[in-house]
Parts: structure tokens; sequence; C-alpha cells
């Protein structure tokens, strides 16, 4: 059973290993905690931009294993979704949908019109993931000049 609750700053390594086993799935992906400071204090992070993070747990021989994350931060009229990572093992249960109905129904919550995102250039099951939910990959792409080369896609969905 998958346990999902609002992160704790002290789950900072687990989302360490969670993301870069997630990178290491890519060629030239690379992870580096200098590069997301905010994960030493997530919860308190997204809080302190109005937000906030989840994260989710499945029991793995008595102790609970972190399995996936996501995260939301009030932008005007929009939220931003941020950081859905879910492990290679849970993909397709239905912990990724799960977490994005999260962060839906929270932004509905905050009256939000409309949910933003950006997304990898190379995480190209997400953005179909992304798409099969009605969100739209916009014309925006954006270059982040860190380590990986990172490279994302805008998406937006409407709420309205």
């Amino acid at each position: 059973m998958i346990t999902v609750r609002e992160a704790r700053d002290s789950d900072g390594h687990e989302l360490a290993a969670l993301l870069g086993a997630v990178f290491a799935e890519y060629d030239g992906c690379v992870f580096s905690f200098a590069e997301l400071p905010e994960l030493a204090a997530v919860a308190s992070t997204f809080r302190a931009h109005g937000g906030t993070f989840w994260v989710a747990h499945r029991e793995h021989h008595g102790c609970p294993v972190l399995v996936g994350c996501i995260g939301f931060e009030p932008h005007g009229a929009s939220v931003e979704l941020k950081k859905l990572y879910v492990s290679a093992r849970e993909r397709k249960s239905g912990l990724g949908q799960r977490l994005v109905e999260l962060v839906e129904s929270t932004a509905r919550a905050h009256n939000a019109a409309s949910i933003e995102l950006w997304s990898d250039t190379r995480f190209i099951t997400a953005h179909r993931f992304y798409e099969a939910r009605g969100y739209v990959r916009g014309t925006e792409v954006r270059e982040l000049h860190d380590a990986s080369a990172t490279s994302e896609y805008f998406f937006k969905k409407s709420l309205g």
C-alpha cells in the first residue's frame, strides 16, 4: 500500500535518492544535490513560496521507501506543478495519476485558473502522461544551463 503525506524537511536524502535514480535512466541527465538546494529543506522551501510538497511511500520489508513526489507553487492565477517523480517500479501503478490529481484538486481549492509545468525534453514518457491528462505543450523551451544541459518544454492545463 502506498501512503502520501506532506513532505518534511528531513525527506531530502530520500528525495535525492529517488531523483538520482530517475535521472540515471536518461543519457546525460546528471543528479546534483548542489543544483537542487531546495531538497535540503523541501517542506520549508515550498511553504515559503505558498506551496506544498508531498511524498509517497510504499512499505517494503517493514520500512517505508520513498517512491514518488510532487509539489506545487502558486503563480498569480496559475499554479506550477513541480517535481513529479515516480520510481521506475511504481510507474503505471496509478501513483503518478494520484499525485497529479492531488495537485489539481489543491489548485482548484486555491481557485487557480490553470496549472503550468516544465518538463525535461528527454522525459518523453512523462510528456505523453501529461498530454493524456489534458496538458498542452506550448511552444516555449527554456535552457537551464545546468550540469545536465537541460532543455525543458512548457505545458499548461486549463482548469476552467
